[in-house]
């Protein structure tokens, strides 16, 4: 039977991986995943990625895709796949593709969602939220958000160093922030994300909300394309990559 390229949606909890890339010692989803299909499909098996998750930050929508030969239908791929791995990480579908589907390079856009916790949470709500031990002015917030919307070169908001500066212009389509209660959910979309640019993003956004920095301060920020103290870099654990956009 010929291989055919399979397109797969997976959810993780990335608090006890080293992040989605394949590393040295097998701790990264990536590794866990190529070695549950290695275990199916009786042969190595390598996947690609829409794009690289840091250690500790989680996935509800990480798309991923490989070539294999498989002749029992998705369904039968789907539980294969699904049985054996650990609790962190789940295969939430598994489809055939067309033969040039590429999950990175032809992703259109991404979206993520940060989670911030205005007090100590809970012990279900904890492990995934960045706590505030103080208020934030929301609408400062959402005004500096404003400032960051539209095509720019987000180097200021970048830890990246090396040759990946030299292009280092997204667009950023949608940032909102959102309080329900003692939650605060900060939804960011765009064309594609820098090293550690949606944390950076938030980080400056939580140093407006502490009265730190003026909302206009931000464009200034962006503008002078330098990082500054000002932007900090929120923690992983509160940062969901939601969806990707073909």
């Amino acid at each position: 039977m010929k291989p055919i390229r399979w397109k797969c949606v997976c959810a993780y909890d990335g608090t006890n991986f080293a992040g989605w890339q394949s590393q040295a010692r097998g701790v990264a989803i990536q590794d866990v995943i190529e070695a549950r299909l290695q275990t199916v499909l009786k042969q190595p098996v390598r996947i690609s990625g829409s794009g690289r998750t840091d250690a500790g930050v989680h996935a509800h929508g990480q798309v991923f895709h490989f070539d294999a030969a498989w002749p029992h239908g998705e369904q039968k791929l789907l539980i294969a796949l699904r049985t054996g791995l650990p609790p962190g990480i789940q295969i939430k579908s598994a489809k055939p593709a067309r033969a040039d589907f590429h999950a990175r390079f032809q992703a259109t856009g991404k979206r993520y969602e940060y989670n911030l916790h205005l007090g100590d949470a809970d012990p279900f709500t904890r492990p995934y939220s960045w706590m505030i031990f103080r208020e934030l002015d929301i609408k400062a917030m959402q005004a500096a958000a404003r400032h960051l919307l539209g095509r720019h070169d987000f180097r200021a908001f970048t830890a990246l160093n090396g040759p990946e500066m030299n292009d280092t212009t997204r667009t950023l389509r949608r940032l909102n922030v959102i309080k329900r209660g003692r939650r605060v959910r900060i939804v960011c979309e765009g064309d594609g994300f820098l090293y550690k640019m949606v944390r950076s993003l938030v980080g400056v956004l939580v140093t407006v909300g502490e009265g730190k920095l003026a909302a206009e301060a931000v464009g200034e920020i962006l503008r002078s394309r330098q990082r500054t103290e000002a932007v900090q870099t929120a923690p992983a654990c509160g940062l969901f990559l939601m969806k990707v956009f073909y």
